[in-house]
C-alpha cells in the first residue's frame, strides 16, 4: 500500500517525510478554497506513442523511438506479483525479484550491474501486487546487450543454494528496515492491508515475513521461475534512441526462441466479498511517537469505470495544502501532524484509505472523528466546482510530468498494461479525469465510502498492558506450492568457453548539454537560462546565500523556518489562498534551506508558468511571517522531530554533524529546544538580510527561450530593491577540526541499528573534488560499489550501503552509512572503516575506475533529461561560483581522474584515522563487542541525547 502524503513540515531534516520513512517532497504544495485563480486551459499531455507487436511465443512487445536522447530503456513486466505468492510463502515474488539479478547460463553473478552501472546506466526492479518489473537505462549503443541479458534470465536463470540463502538474508534486512525500524512500518506494511481485505491475496504483505521467508526452499524458487517467468506472461517495453528495424531483428533473435512451459499459469482470480459490517481494530507497536488513525474502504479494481472519479475524489481529499484533510485537521484544528490518503487500485480489487498522524497531545480517537466528519461531507454535499477544477489540474499536470523522460513513458505504459491489458488505457486516463463531474464525486463517495463498509484502525505505542501486535501468519492463498510447474533440470553457469558471448556495443551516441544564457537584471539578480526540447514544462529555481550555517547561535532552524513560511502568507494573500492558486495552476512551488543556501523552486506547465512565476515572486518579496503561521510551523516541526527521534537512521543523521563539527555553525541542528525560541521578528530579520537580489541566482530550465525568460524575470523581480546592505558571510562555518569520536546512541527495542562513519571533508571548490567524487563512487556510489559488495552482496548484512562526499561551501561532511540488524552493528562498522582505509592506502586499478567514471557520467546525463534535474545542475554551479562551462566539461573532467589521484586524495582528505563512528540501535545486542574494539566509545541513552551542543550531553 502506498499512501500519498501531504507534507505539513518543510524544514530542517525533512521531518515530515520521516514520519513514514519516505523521501522528502521536492516541493511544498498549496492550501484551501478562497480567492481562486483559474489555471490557463489547454495543457496537452502527449500520447505515449508505442507500437505493438506479438511474437509467436506470446511475448507482447511495445517500442517507441526518441531520437532526442542518447539513451535507451528496456523494461520487462511479468504478470506475477505478490498476490501470486504461494500459501505459506508470502514475500516470495519479492524474494524472487532479488534472485533475478544473479547468474544465468551465460552471465556470471552481478553481470547486470556490469552491463548497466559500469557503462553509465542504471537498473532496478520492483514487486507490486500484480507484477514484477525489471528495468534498465543504458547508453543507446548498449541496447543489444541488454536484450540478450533480459532474454537469458527469462530463459535460463541459475538458482543455487548459496545465492538463495544470501538473498533471503538481504530481504530479511529489508524487512527490518522498512517494517521494524520505521515507527509506522508495521501499520502501513502489515496491518492496514490485512484489515481491509478478508479473502483477497492483497491482504498479505508483499515483503512477506521472516518466518515464511525461512520456510521457502531452493526447489520452491526454481518452480516459481518455471511457472511465471515465460514469454506469454510478460511485456517487453523498449524506448529511446534506436533503429526500429534493427531492434525488431534483435528481439526476434534473442526472445523468439524462448519456449513456454506446458503447465498453465495457476488460476488466481479471487473476488473480495462485500463487507457485511464495519470493523474497528487497534494495533500496537514499539517506538510509536505519535498515535495514528486510518479509515479504509474496499473500492474498485483499476479497470473499473468508477476509478477516475475516485482518483479525483482522493485529490480533493488530501492532495496539497488546499485539500480538505489538510485544511481541516492540520491547518484549522491543528490536531494532526500529517494527513494522507491513497486510491490503491489493482487488477482484482482496490481500496481507498485516509490517514492522520496526530499532533502531540491529540488522540487517535480525535483523528477518527475528524476523518469521519470529512468523509461524511463528501457523501452529504457536492464538492465545489473550484475544488473539482483544482484536483483535475493537479492530476493532469502530474500526468504531464509523468511523460518527461522515456523511462517515465515506458513505466506509465507498463502499469496500464498490467492493470488493464490495454496500452490505450494510459492515454485515455487524462480524458477520463477531465470528464469527472461534481455529481460523480458525490455518487462514488455515497456508494463506496459508507460507515457500513468502513474499517477504522488506530495505531498506538505498545506498553506493558498492550504488547506489540503480531503479524498474521499462515494466511490462505489461491496458489499453493503444489500448483507450481515442475522445476525441470536446473540451469547452471556454463564454462566460459561454452557461453554465448555478449554482443559488442555499437557506436556511441553522445549526450549533449544545452548552452546556458547568462545575464543580470539592474538590481543585480543573476539569471541563467537552460532551454530544452521536450514536454511543455518549465522550472525556476531561485537561490540565496541563506543557509542554516547563518542561523544565530541558539536559534537553529531560522533559515528553515523562513523558507517554510514563504508559502504561508504575503501582504495580499493568505496561506489558504496561496495554496489554492498553486493547485489551480497545476504547479508546484516550495522552498527549503540547506546548510549553505536556501532555494525557492517552481515547476509548472508552460502555459501556466508566467502566472506561477509571478506568484513565486510575490512569495519571495512580500512574505508576512504572521505569528499564527509561525506557531503552526513550530508545532508541526516539533511533531516531526518526535517522529525522527524514534528512528535509528534519523537520529544518526542528526548526531553525526555534532560529532564532526561540534559547536561550529555546521554542527547545529534543529532541536526541540531551538524551535520554540524562534520569533516572527527573527524570521523577518533573516529574510530582510539574506533574501536579496544582489546575491541571488534565478535559473530557468525547460520549455522557455532566453528572451522569454528575460522578460519574465524583469516583470517578476525587476522592481525588487531591498533596503540596507547585505550582511557579511559567516566566517569559518566548519570551525576547527576536532578529534574523532565513537558514539553509541542506545535505543532499546530498535528494529535495526544505523551505522555511520564520518570524516570532515572538503569544499565543492577544492582542487581534489573530482578525484574524491570518482573515489566516492567506487566506495559507495551504487549497487556495485565496494561498500555494497562487502556488506550486502557478499554477506547479506544490509539492504544497502552507500557513501556521500557531502561537499559544502566550507569543509564538507563525508559519510558512509548503512542499517543492519543490531547483532551485526559492530561487524558492519568494521567493514565500513576497512573500505575507507583501503581507498587511502591502495591505488585502485584502471579497471576499478572505468565503470565508476561511466556511472557518474551516465547519472549526469540522465539529470539533463528533466527540467528540474537540469535546473539543479546549473544552479549548483552558480551557487559555488563555478563557470557554466563546467556543465559541458563534466564528462571530460571525470574521465581525466587517474587511480593515483584517487588514492592521494583519500589519503590526504579522508584518512580513516580521522573517521568518527556513530551507531544508533539496541546497544544490549552489540555494545560488548564494540567496546572490545573501541574502549573509548561514548554511550548516550536516546532519551538523554542533547543535540544542542557538541558534547551531546
Amino acid at each position: 500500500m502506498k499512501f500519498r502524503l501531504t507534507a505539513t513540515l518543510k524544514v530542517g531534516a525533512a521531518a515530515s517525510a520521516l514520519m513514514l520513512g519516505l523521501a522528502a517532497p521536492a516541493f511544498a504544495e498549496g492550501a484551501a478554497p478562497a480567492a481562486v485563480v483559474q489555471a490557463p486551459q489547454g495543457v496537452t499531455v502527449p500520447p505515449l506513442g508505442f507500437a505493438r507487436r506479438v511474437l509467436p511465443n506470446g511475448l507482447e512487445v511495445y517500442t517507441a523511438r526518441d531520437a532526442d536522447t542518447s539513451n535507451v530503456t528496456v523494461q520487462v513486466w511479468y504478470k506475477v506479483g505478490s498476490k501470486d505468492d504461494p500459501a505459506g510463502r508470502s514475500g516470495f515474488a519479492h524474494l524472487f525479484e532479488h534472485l533475478m539479478f544473479k547468474s544465468t547460463k551465460n552471465l556470471p553473478p552481478e553481470t547486470f550491474d556490469r552491463l548497466t552501472e559500469d557503462v553509465g546506466g542504471s537498473n532496478n526492479a520492483f514487486t507490486a501486487d500484480d507484477t514484477t518489473a525489471y528495468f534498465e537505462t543504458v547508453p543507446a549503443n548498449h541496447l543489444e546487450r541488454m536484450l540478450f541479458a533480459e532474454a537469458d534470465r527469462m530463459g535460463s536463470l541459475v538458482l543455487d543454494e548459496p545465492t538463495f540463502v544470501a538473498e533471503r538474508d538481504v530481504v530479511k534486512e529489508e524487512y527490518r528496515q522498512r517494517i521494524l525500524a520505521n515507527p509506522y512500518g508495521r501499520l502501513f506494511g502489515l496491518f492496514v492491508p490485512e484489515t481491509i481485505y478478508k479473502e483477497s491475496p492483497y491482504r498479505r504483505p508483499g515483503i512477506g515475513s521472516i518466518e515464511e521467508l525461512d520456510s521457502s526452499s531452493l526447489d520452491d524458487v526454481r518452480r516459481f521461475h518455471a511457472t511465471y517467468y515465460r514469454p506469454d506472461a510478460a511485456y517487453l517495453i523498449v524506448a529511446g534512441n534506436f533503429d526500429q528495424a534493427q531492434l525488431d531483428r534483435w528481439i526476434d533473435q534473442y526472445f523468439g526462441p524462448l519456449k513456454n512451459p506446458t503447465t498453465p499459469v495457476p488460476t488466481n482470480n479471487v473476488v473480495e466479498p462485500e463487507p457485511t459490517a464495519p470493523q474497528n481494530v487497534t494495533y500496537y507497536a514499539p517506538n510509536v511517537p505519535l498515535p495514528a488513525a486510518v479509515l479504509a474502504w474496499p473500492t474498485v479494481k483499476y479497470a473499473d469505470a468508477d476509478r477516475p472519479a475516485l482518483t479525483v475524489l482522493d485529490g480533493i481529499l488530501s492532495s496539497g495544502e488546499s485539500s480538505r484533510l489538510y485544511r481541516s485537521l492540520v491547518y484549522d484544528k491543528q490536531i494532526a501532524a500529517q494527513i494522507g490518503s491513497t486510491p490503491d487500485f489493482s487488477q482484482q480489487a482496490g481500496n481507498l484509505s485516509a490517514l492522520a498522524i496526530m499532533a502531540q497531545g491529540h488522540t487517535a480517537e480525535e483523528g477518527v472523528a475528524a476523518l469521519n466528519a470529512e468523509i461524511a461531507r463528501l457523501r452529504d454535499a457536492p464538492v465545489t466546482a473550484d475544488e473539482l477544477s483544482e484536483a483535475k489540474n493537479e492530476l493532469v499536470a502530474s500526468a504531464l510530468r509523468g511523460r518527461e523522460t522515456m523511462d517515465d513513458r515506458a513505466t506509465a505504459l507498463g502499469f496500464a498494461l498490467i492493470n488493464t491489458g490495454s496500452a490505450a488505457a494510459a492515454d485515455e486516463e487524462v480524458a477520463q479525469i477531465q470528464a469527472v463531474t461534481v455529481a460523480d464525486i458525490q455518487r462514488v463517495a455515497s456508494k463506496y465510502l459508507t460507515p457500513q463498509r468502513q474499517s477504522t484502525i488506530t495505531f498506538l505505542a505498545a506498553d506493558d498492558a498492550n504488547p506489540a501486535s503480531i503479524q498474521k501468519m499462515n494466511v490462505g492463498a489461491p496458489v499453493t506450492v503444489a500448483d507450481l510447474a515442475p522445476a525441470g533440470p536446473p540451469a547452471v553457469l556454463l564454462p566460459e568457453a561454452e557461453r554465448t558471448p555478449l554482443p559488442q556495443p555499437g557506436a556511441e551516441v553522445a549526450p549533449t548539454t544545452p548552452t546556458v544564457a547568462d545575464f543580470r537584471l539592474d538590481n543585480g539578480l543573476r539569471v541563467l537560462v537552460a532551454p530544452t526540447d521536450g514536454v511543455p514544462l518549465v522550472s525556476a529555481r531561485l537561490s540565496f546565500d541563506a543557509g542554516s550555517s547563518n542561523d544565530p547561535a541558539g536559534k537553529a532552524g531560522i533559515a528553515a523556518m523562513t523558507a517554510a513560511l514563504l508559502t504561508q502568507g504575503t501582504k495580499t494573500k493568505t496561506a489558504p489562498e496561496i495554496a489554492t492558486q498553486i493547485e489551480q495552476l497545476g504547479a508546484s512551488i516550495g522552498a527549503a534551506a540547506g546548510v549553505d543556501f536556501s532555494n525557492v523552486s517552481a515547476n509548472a506547465p508552460s502555459n501556466a508558468f508566467p502566472t506561477t512565476l509571478a506568484l513565486m515572486a510575490d512569495l519571495v518579496k512580500n512574505p508576512t511571517f504572521a505569528a499564527e503561521e509561525l506557531e503552526r510551523q513550530q508545532a508541526q516541526t516539533l511533531d516531526g522531530l518526535r517522529v525522527a527521534l524514534s528512528q535509528p537512521n534519523a537520529i544518526a543523521g542528526m548526531t553525526v554533524g555534532r560529532v564532526v563539527y561540534g559547536d561550529a555553525p555546521y554542527g547545529a541542528t534543529i532541536t526541540q529546544q531551538t524551535v520554540p525560541a524562534i520569533t516572527p521578528a527573527d524570521v523577518a530579520a533573516f529574510h530582510a538580510a539574506r533574501y536579496r537580489p544582489s546575491g541571488a541566482t534565478l535559473v530557468f530550465s525547460g520549455d522557455i527561450t532566453p528572451d522569454a525568460a528575460r522578460a519574465l524575470a524583469q516583470q517578476a523581480f525587476g522592481d525588487w530593491r531591498p533596503a540596507g546592505a547585505a550582511p557579511a558571510a559567516t566566517a569559518n562555518p566548519a570551525g576547527q577540526a576536532l578529534a574523532p569520536r565513537i558514539v553509541v546512541v542506545n535505543q532499546p527495542g530498535a528494529g535495526q541499528a544505523a551505522v555511520v562513519a564520518a570524516v570532515r571533508g572538503v569544499s565543492r571548490t577544492d582542487a581534489d573534488y573530482f578525484p574524491l567524487t570518482v573515489g566516492n563512487s567506487l566506495l559507495g556510489g551504487g549497487f556495485s560499489s565496494r561498500l555494497n559488495q562487502e556488506i550486502r552482496i557478499k554477506r547479506g548484512l544490509s539492504y544497502g550501503a552507500s557513501s556521500s562526499l557531502g561537499v559544502r561551501a566550507d569543509a564538507g561532511l563525508f559519510t558512509a552509512a548503512t542499517q543492519t540488524k543490531n547483532e551485526t552493528a559492530d561487524e558492519v562498522a568494521d567493514l565500513i572503516l576497512a573500505e575507507i582505509a583501503k581507498l587511502g592506502a591502495e591505488t585502485p586499478s584502471q579497471a576499478d575506475l572505468a565503470p565508476r567514471r561511466a556511472t557518474l557520467i551516465g547519472g549526469f546525463g540522465r539529470s539533463l533529461e528533466t527540467v528540474d534535474g537540469l535546473g539543479t545542475l546549473v544552479a549548483n554551479l552558480a551557487l559555488y561560483d563555478l563557470p557554466m562551462s563546467d556543465l559541458a566539461d563534466y564528462a571530460g573532467r571525470v574521465r581525466a581522474v587517474t587511480p593515483e589521484q584517487v588514492q592521494a586524495a583519500f589519503a590526504e582528505h579522508l584518512p580513516v584515522n580521522r573517521a568518527s563512528l556513530v551507531i544508533v540501535g539496541d546497544g544490549s545486542l552489540f555494545l560488548d563487542a564494540l567496546r572490545a574494539k573501541h574502549p573509548n566509545l561514548e554511550v548516550i541513552e536516546a532519551g538523554a541525547l542533547n543535540l544542542n551542543n557538541g558534547s551531546l550531553k
